[in-house]
């Protein structure tokens, strides 16, 4: 049972912000579909869906050109400061922000594919992404941090490794992501 609560837990976590996500694009795609239906742009059914649809595309477009501009982003800081404070939402939303920020966005973090030798005797390597170079807050000097996603699921493990350990990997990150989720299956480029 207690195997279950943490696989249930963690395929949670994972799925939230999925979620948040596809209901975030639904209610606008709903509400601008209904709003040219309440309207009356047009009584055929297709062509408000067709119209929610393009101006959902639009708005979330929009709001990416707003995010780039100075008032934007000061009101956008402000609240997510909020956000970041707030008793209970805090634990949702910055670990939602950070696991974005990890694959999309300035703060790409999984940018630095490695080797990793993780058995010297066998010779065993792992693909994995320096997320850190500097551990001194923890009182490692010698050592980075490693993200080793695992294949088939968005989960993997941290691991601090002697830099020795570590081989670069001169390939596109993404690809090398999609490498190491897809079981080795695809190809890297």
């Amino acid at each position: 049972m207690k195997e279950f609560l943490k696989y249930f837990l963690q395929g949670l976590l994972l799925f939230i912000p999925l979620i948040i996500t596809l209901l975030v694009l639904m209610k606008l795609f709903d509400f601008f579909a209904g709003l040219f239906s309440f309207v009356g742009i047009s009584n055929s059914t297709f062509v408000n869906t067709s119209l929610g649809l393009i101006v959902t595309i639009g708005f979330i477009a929009i709001l990416g050109v707003l995010a780039s501009s100075f008032v934007f982003k000061q009101f956008f800081n402000f609240f997510e400061d909020k956000l970041e404070h707030a008793p209970f939402i805090r634990h949702i939303y910055s670990p939602i922000k950070d696991f974005t920020n990890a694959f999309v966005g300035n703060k790409k973090r999984f940018n630095k594919p490695v080797f990793v030798t993780t058995n010297i005797e066998a010779k065993v390597e792992e693909i994995g992404f320096i997320t850190n170079h500097d551990l001194s807050h923890l009182g490692e000097m010698d050592k980075v941090a490693v993200y080793i996603p695992l294949s088939y699921s968005l989960s993997g493990r941290l691991i601090m490794v002697p830099k020795e350990s570590l081989k670069p990997i001169n390939a596109d990150a993404a690809e090398v992501m999609k490498f190491i989720v897809s079981g080795g299956v695809s190809d890297v480029d």
